[in-house]
């Protein structure tokens, strides 16, 4: 029977860290289909190496600040076979996979905030540093325990900080990390006029942005559900509070944005963001208001950080994950009350202290490593390089080449030409 549990642990969990990898696609897609159509392939590929270069940082040395876990001993202790203080069948091993999803999640926020203007090699190192040390030194203190942050809070409010599935760990934290970023790069060409107007630039292609939203609607159940880590803490409370606040992102979007397609598709993701500290302790009516208010936050915030703050983040990951993560920290404090019809055993003060303290450290962080970076290698394209655009300047190549590049063009409708007389 034990061996039976494990192995289902395991099972569970996988499936679990499988339907978080699927996200990063969503991430992509998301991006691809807002950048214009001269930055698709970078957005593509800077989501595909950024996941590669978390998943290593995160094993070599992430895991370890977090957990204060070692990988580098014989696989047959990896296993749990041998003893060694590793669960058995490889418990441990999907486990660092699916947090590892999570860590790579980091460098997929802040890609889309940093969009079209940003070089490829600093980003890849600031992807790295901040998944080996920066990300999982905050994450260790909340779901660590790590130096006794958890055991303070208990001992100060009553209760510890309730994080359930990430929404200030992971996009609270990624959120204000990528306001450094953005900050540090600066706006696109363009985008604001010195008499002070705003250039508009539309989403490229709506179908892909969608495409993006879905992907990562579906698997943020995975993301959700799965953080119990164990069968036996499988809760369907967990998915119904996701759905409702997901449904409730996209009502609110929908009123205050007046059917703008962008932010309805946002809002959905807004109102996830927001529910994954608290879905565990929720009553599904406290998920629905905290998705509407974080929807309507979103579009909100979105509009202000564009137009009003004139701060270029392409993609409104600011908004969407440092506003929207940070909301739901709070939110888990009050919908989570018995009270309110929630389950209980949260404090409104420790989530406000746990909700502030990870946005005075993602800020920090993403300010350190990008103007560090910005002073020692520089960030930005040339404005040479950002009017041609980041696929042609960085991939030599285009979403659409048989379209960019007259000559081939030319002679592939030649060779049809041949073919068909």
């Amino acid at each position: 029977m034990e061996s039976s549990s494990a192995g289902m642990d395991v099972l569970f969990v996988l499936l679990g860290a499988v339907m978080v990898l699927a996200m990063h696609a969503g991430f992509a897609f998301l991006e691809v289909g807002t950048v214009r159509r001269k930055n698709q392939v970078n957005a593509l590929v800077k989501i595909l190496t950024d996941f590669a270069a978390s998943t290593c940082a995160y094993f070599f040395v992430g895991y370890s600040v977090a957990y204060g876990v070692d990988f580098l001993v014989s696989a047959k202790v990896l296993s749990g076979a041998a003893g060694g203080g590793f669960a058995p069948r490889g418990f441990d091993l999907v486990k660092f996979f699916f947090l590892a999803t999570f860590a790579a999640a980091i460098p997929a926020i802040i890609s889309g905030g940093i969009a079209e203007r940003a070089k490829f090699w600093p980003q890849f190192i600031a992807t790295s540093l901040i998944t080996a040390l920066f990300y999982p030194g905050f994450e260790g203190l909340v779901w660590g325990n790590r130096l006794g942050v958890q055991d303070w809070m208990a001992a100060t409010f009553g209760c510890q900080f309730h994080d359930f599935a990430g929404s200030v760990v992971v996009h609270a934290f990624g959120g204000w990390v990528a306001l450094g970023a953005v900050v540090m790069l600066g706006a696109r060409q363009g985008r604001y006029r010195r008499n002070g107007s705003v250039v508009g630039i539309p989403p490229s292609n709506i179908p892909f942005l969608a495409l993006g939203a879905w992907i990562l609607s579906v698997g943020w159940f995975g993301f959700n559900v799965m953080s119990a880590q164990k069968m036996d803490g499988i809760s369907g409370l967990v998915a119904l509070n996701s759905l409702m606040a997901m449904v409730g992102g996209i009502l609110s979007a929908l009123v205050i944005s007046r059917n703008d397609p962008g932010f309805i598709h946002n809002g959905a993701l807004a109102g996830l963001v927001a529910v994954c500290a608290g879905s565990d302790v929720m009553h599904p009516l406290g998920a629905l208001a905290t998705g509407a208010i974080a929807g309507m936050l979103f579009v909100a915030v979105f509009n202000r950080c564009q137009n009003r703050w004139r701060i270029d983040d392409v993609l409104g990951v600011w908004p969407l994950h440092g506003f929207c993560g940070a909301f739901g920290g709070i939110a888990c404090g009050l919908f989570g009350q018995e009270w309110m019809g929630g389950i209980g055993g949260v404090s409104l003060a420790a989530q406000v202290t746990g909700t502030l303290s990870g946005i005075a450290a993602a800020t920090a962080t993403g300010f350190l490593v990008y103007g560090g970076l910005r002073a020692t290698m520089g960030l930005r394209l040339s404005q040479e390089e950002e009017f041609r655009g980041a696929d042609i300047a960085i991939h030599q190549i285009g979403a659409y080449p048989e379209e960019e590049v007259p000559s081939y063009a030319l002679s592939s409708r030649l060779e049809d030409a041949e073919q068909v007389a």
